[in-house]
């Protein structure tokens, strides 16, 4: 969760789990059942009141919070894309929602009422979207795509409480294989991608667009499936977690100036 009190896992059993820690362990609270198939990724709202789950079975699902930190029910299961959905993320500043698929695409999902509707398809990427990242700010979106390509989307409506994408640059030529996971740096406009060409690199925004600025040839003996940056951590170098098919977590500083 946003403050950090509560974990969130997911699992082949179709199910979401709810942590909290209590006396420097974590204790399960609460099983969110549902799903018809694996739970392929789990994501806290802002607030830290509500998720959203996506699975094999292709939906989306959004719970809430009820009264006592224990309970939860869901409140929309969204339904709009064809195959897998493989990650979910919210906005960091809107009530949006975003769920990219097995089906290529992503779709924003906003609040309508006392229901959710798809209001956008993003269709650039021409294979699975595997994993998505918003900056601090929520102005930019990453996406990470089984066609070796990291794209980025602007939101154009500034001051909305809707928004609208789209794709101001593509990062391509430098992925051999699927990208798998990408993570925005906290603070700054550098960007850590996971790839199935068993490294990782660091992106940085300059005058002419995005240019790889630190890369690991070999982190892992295998895929990488996952990149975090520490979060609010201030300083010249950054610390990013990589994990990978060979087992390993491994822990990487880079230069963030």
């Amino acid at each position: 969760s946003p403050g950090g009190e509560r974990l969130a896992t997911t699992s082949f059993d179709g199910t979401c789990v709810i942590w909290t820690a209590r006396n420097g362990e974590y204790e399960q609270i609460a099983t969110l059942q549902g799903h018809e198939n694996e739970v392929k990724c789990v994501a806290f709202d802002p607030s830290g009141n509500m998720l959203a789950t996506c699975s094999r079975d292709k939906s989306v699902w959004i719970w809430e919070g009820v009264g006592d930190e224990d309970e939860y029910e869901c409140v929309a299961v969204l339904h709009g894309h064809s195959q897998d959905v493989k990650a979910v993320a919210w906005h960091p500043t809107k009530e949006v929602l975003v769920s990219a698929s097995y089906d290529d695409t992503l779709r924003v999902w906003e609040a309508d009422e006392d229901d959710w509707t798809s209001v956008q398809t993003l269709d650039s990427h021409s294979s699975t979207v595997w994993a998505l990242a918003f900056d601090a700010k929520g102005t930019r979106m990453a996406s990470a795509s089984d066609d070796k390509t990291v794209r980025i989307w602007k939101d154009t409506e500034v001051g909305s409480a809707k928004a609208q994408f789209e794709e101001v640059h593509c990062i391509k030529g430098v992925h051999t294989r699927a990208v798998y996971h990408l993570d925005w740096h906290p603070t700054t406009d550098v960007l850590a991608t996971a790839a199935g060409d068993d490294a990782v690199r660091v992106f940085k925004e300059g005058p002419e667009g995005w240019a790889l600025c630190g890369e690991v040839a070999s982190a892992h003996v295998g895929d990488v499936n996952c990149v975090r940056w520490r979060p609010g951590v201030p300083g010249d170098a950054a610390l990013l977690a990589s994990c990978g098919d060979d087992g390993l977590v491994r822990l990487w500083k880079f230069p963030t100036q």
